[in-house]
């Protein structure tokens, strides 16, 4: 078996010094290292999805493409990420995943000695190495519920009316963030904010290279006073999904949570992914829809009354539920409902029989919110109506009773160094 070297993987802009001198480096056997070099972000992708096992990627600090995504998918292939020259670009790398930092000018030894402290030598049969060491997670998150449903059904308002519920609920102004993720915004037209910027595009741009901590994300904002609440807009264009990176946007959504007491994102009712039958493509354009279900405390789902608005509702219940939500966690709401209590009482068995028989008997009962002047509050930015606000908050309330603690759920456990936490001499009494 040939002797164990390293297996590096190098990306950096046409005619940079380090790239050429690691190349010849290597090609000299001056480092115990082989060099792959890689033309752009796309060709490193596909080399660490190709089965080869690679010790560390050398990636220049002024490469357009280094985010987090990148660093997430070389650490998910077992390859730590060394950056040349990123103190010029004054972002932190470590604090999105890099395992070490080098000045553009570093010497051979500089090298080797990076390498010794983060990456892994590899033979010919040799597995991949496993590297520990992921980034801290904060260590409590808030709720984050989830408003969906068909087009014209109201989810958008009755978003609205949630965050006013709860903001009042915890009687502390700011406390409750209200986020557009859906592809087809509303929400700034809903409170005639007079801007398109800041949004959800500047927050998880912020997160592509480094981390934003709770004031920088409430710089984001917009504060909606009247009904006591933050509200983050969303994408600018129904085409900006693509800029909507995967790992970026879970760390953005994990520092907002740590920074509201509940967050309340209004989504797209649609789910479809890759494995439904869509391409790659098809899931990433839903993946902020994806992402907030498949973590929610609870999901609200707002239909309409009719043959049709049940339909449409159940199937978006469905949908939700194919996902893997659970049945406990899903809130069906009848926007502008009838107020005939015998109308009402068909209505809920009519979607009983809509829905499969693997629902299960766990899912509320429907909630109804009666019609109300919602376009008057509106147009006036004035406070949505109680009839409104509290069904909606009593549902939730019983939904998070239900899940218990689950409803405000702890990140994984972290790995705890040998020696760290001290010894215990069972004879020092």
């Amino acid at each position: 078996m040939a002797a164990a070297r390293y297996v590096l993987l190098g990306l950096a802009p046409a005619r940079v010094a380090w790239f050429r001198d690691v190349g010849q480096w290597a090609n000299a056997g001056s480092i115990p290292a082989e060099f792959v070099k890689c033309v752009s972000t796309e060709e490193v992708r596909t080399r660490l999805s190709g089965g080869r096992v690679f010790s560390a990627l050398l990636v220049d600090g002024s490469t357009p493409g280094l985010d987090r995504d990148l660093i997430d998918r070389a650490a998910d292939a077992a390859c730590a990420v060394i950056v040349v020259g990123g103190s010029r670009t004054g972002r932190d790398w470590g604090a999105v995943g890099a395992a070490a930092q080098l000045p553009a000018g570093f010497e051979r030894k500089d090298l080797v000695d990076t390498l010794a402290s983060c990456a892994v030598m590899i033979g010919r049969a040799d597995r991949a190495p496993e590297l520990g060491g992921a980034e801290g997670e904060p260590g409590w998150q808030s709720p984050l519920i989830a408003v969906t449903g068909p087009g014209g059904t109201g989810a958008s308002s009755a978003a609205i009316a949630l965050a006013q519920a709860l903001a009042a609920d915890i009687r502390n102004t700011g406390a409750v963030l209200l986020a557009d993720l859906c592809l087809q915004t509303d929400q700034a037209v809903l409170h005639d904010v007079g801007d398109v910027v800041p949004g959800v595009q500047e927050l998880v741009d912020g997160f592509r290279s480094g981390h934003l901590e709770g004031q920088e994300i409430r710089a984001l904002t917009y504060s909606i006073a009247v009904r006591g609440y933050d509200l983050l807009l969303g994408i600018r264009r129904r085409s900006a999904w693509s800029t909507i990176r995967p790992r970026a946007f879970e760390a953005a959504v994990r520092a907002v949570r740590s920074s509201y007491r509940a967050v309340i994102a209004d989504i797209e009712a649609d789910l479809e992914g890759e494995d439904d039958g869509g391409s790659a493509d098809v899931e990433e354009r839903h993946l902020m829809a994806r992402t907030v279900c498949a973590d929610a405390t609870a999901v609200v789902v707002v239909g309409a009354p009719g043959v049709q608005g049940l339909h449409a509702l159940a199937r978006t219940i469905t949908e939700v539920l194919a996902y893997g939500v659970p049945s406990a966690r899903v809130v069906p709401v009848v926007n502008r409902a009838p107020r005939s209590a015998r109308t009402r009482a068909e209505m809920s068995a009519a979607l009983v029989g809509l829905l499969p028989r693997w629902a299960g008997a766990s899912m509320p009962s429907p909630i109804y919110l009666p019609e109300r002047r919602v376009d008057e509050s509106i147009r006036d930015g004035a406070r949505m109506p109680e009839a409104l606000c509290a069904p909606l908050l009593g549902a939730y309330r019983a939904v998070e009773a239900r899940a218990g603690e689950d409803a405000v759920r702890p990140v994984a456990p972290q790995l705890v160094a040998p020696g760290s936490l001290g010894a215990w001499d069972p004879l020092a009494g």
